[in-house]
């Protein structure tokens, strides 16, 4: 390699690598076991979807939103139609809102399941990874009953939802939650104060709340550094003014924290969805005067949710046609990824996988 000093040795970590989550590559110079440089290489999934939305109407684009972060899509399709009802000047029923509220929570539950069962393997513990994906699937279970999918759900859609929640949905869902809840006390004992995860976790890959606000990291990367910033608080969306939770906080910045602080949402995210169903309001779940092609009057809109990945949002244009003119996805995983470069320089080999996984990114986010 051009470049390389006599002493250093530069490999890859990916693509194709089991703990990068992903389609992922990353160029590593290394001195020993220390990096001097790291180069993140990203685009393998890149399949132009920013584009394609512009040739399809309003309702198509909600599919393509399904495959940005396809372990969290709930809250893509939620982001995606409250950007197009600003445009088209619809507001969802209070029905509606409150199922939102209900998917989008049990989705970050699935998916910081599957951090936290993946994140156990990246570290060397196999067994969590089993519990998660018990509980996982039943969510699972859940979401197939109500929309028929289990990943591409397509199930919030302009200016409501796809189907109304039964009482036999809701009755599982409640019986879910009671299961759940003592199941956070068993991962504590499985994983977060196991003494070896700890001391791979704990004192790594700090990151300073100055240093996470200079990045724009977002969601619990930004939260594991301590910074009070949550987008269903400072700027809320489908009423979630109306639910009481905590937003959790790290001391550290370290990796522990940003894992603790999405074992922490998993707890609030339950609060939410038990408060949404006991108010769950009577009355339609689709909003009147949706149309089947719609044709927003030119102008612009943007909207923003707080995804499980963070801050996630979209700005869509239109110039008065049955497809947006430009839209663009504010992706987390896409700016949450950019600080490796800096951060894991100086950090031990055995290190960055302990790094890279408490970011949590998805590269279908990313690449888009």
């Amino acid at each position: 390699m051009s470049g390389l000093k006599s002493d250093q040795l530069f490999i890859n970590l990916g693509p194709q690598h089991p703990s990068t989550h992903g389609v992922l590559r990353i160029g590593l110079t290394i001195n020993g076991e220390v990096i001097v440089k790291a180069v993140p290489d990203i685009g393998y999934l890149h399949r132009g979807t920013e584009k394609l939305a512009e040739v399809r109407n309003y309702h198509h684009c909600v599919v393509l939103t399904d495959r940005w972060d396809y372990v969290a899509a709930m809250p893509n399709n939620l982001v995606f139609c409250l950007a197009a009802e600003k445009l088209m000047g619809v507001k969802a029923t209070p029905r509606a809102d409150a199922l939102r509220v209900i998917m989008c929570e049990m989705n970050r539950v699935a998916s910081h399941l599957l951090f936290f069962g993946t994140y156990g393997i990246d570290l060397g513990a196999y067994t969590p990874f089993l519990y998660a994906f018990r509980e996982r699937e039943m969510i699972l279970d859940l979401f197939e009953m109500i929309c028929g999918a289990r990943l591409t759900y397509n199930y919030i859609r302009l200016g409501g939802v796809m189907t109304d929640a039964s009482e036999d949905w809701l009755k599982r869902t409640k019986e879910f939650v009671e299961y759940f809840k003592p199941r956070l006390d068993e991962y504590d004992t499985l994983l977060t104060y196991n003494p070896i995860f700890m001391a791979r976790t704990q004192g790594v890959g700090i990151v300073t709340p100055e240093e996470a606000v200079s990045w724009a990291l977002s969601g619990p990367n930004l939260r594991g550094s301590g910074v009070n910033h949550d987008v269903r608080k400072s700027d809320p969306y489908s009423g979630y003014e109306n639910y009481e939770f905590d937003v959790p906080l790290g001391k550290t910045g370290s990796c522990w924290d940003r894992y603790f602080c999405r074992v922490q949402e998993m707890r609030q995210s339950i609060r939410i969805i038990e408060a949404a169903i006991a108010k769950l309001p009577a009355g339609p779940f689709m909003a009147p005067g949706v149309a089947k092609i719609p044709k927003p009057a030119p102008g612009e809109a943007y909207a923003h949710v707080e995804g499980a990945r963070g801050d996630l949002g979209i700005y869509i244009a239109s110039d008065g046609g049955i497809s947006p003119f430009r839209m663009h996805v504010h992706a987390p995983s896409f700016i949450n990824l950019a600080m490796l470069q800096e951060k894991l320089v100086g950090m031990k080999v055995s290190d960055v996988i302990a790094l890279l996984g408490s970011i949590d990114i998805v590269l279908g986010e990313v690449d888009r």
